[in-house]
């Protein structure tokens, strides 16, 4: 609990009402869930084994979905530009855009753009489906456009279809209703 309260120290009175509204929340998950507690071993492996794995897409899923949104906003992915929008070095575009390459999902010639290749174009399609389906969710339960979309790049890679269809329904309903 102190561990708890040493992170609920206000600089202001914004901070103290997000702090306090982190503390509730934190207290509340160390409250003991029986349903977690009833999981298996085996279960539970499962449910991290799902994490890793959505992990090591992430990045694949993140590169395809940028350069479609490139291609169709400029004409053109380059590699500059993926850096600058992913925050990230140009040397470490360079080795993903390599791994993308073994893997089939893109096409890329020496001082050319970079294309998506058939496969690239699907996953990018349906990373961009499940990236919209998570937003309007999460816009719907009342969270701010500029919120969901920040958390949504989270969200996407972890949900499960299941989910996606329950978000998908829910945000449907709402909107017919």
């Amino acid at each position: 609990m102190w561990l708890l309260l040493s992170r609920c120290q206000p600089a202001s009175l914004q901070a103290y009402r997000e702090a306090k509204l982190t503390c509730d929340l934190m207290s509340d998950m160390t409250e003991t869930d029986e349903n977690a507690l009833s999981r298996s071993p085996d279960e539970q492996a499962s449910g991290f084994e799902a994490v890793r794995t959505a992990h090591q897409s992430e990045m694949i899923e993140d590169y395809v979905e940028l350069i479609a949104e490139l291609i169709h906003l400029n004409g053109a992915a380059r590699p500059v530009e993926i850096a600058e929008r992913l925050g990230v070095t140009q040397p470490t575009v360079s080795k993903n855009l390599n791994r993308l390459k073994r893997e089939g999902l893109i096409l890329q010639e020496p001082y050319r753009s970079i294309r998506l290749t058939e496969e690239g174009r699907q996953l990018a399609e349906a990373c961009r489906k499940r990236h919209r389906i998570v937003v309007d969710f999460l816009v719907a339960l009342g969270i701010s456009q500029e919120v969901a979309e920040y958390d949504a790049e989270g969200i996407e890679h972890h949900v499960s279809e299941e989910t996606l269809a329950v978000f998908h329904a829910f945000t449907k309903e709402r909107a017919e209703g």
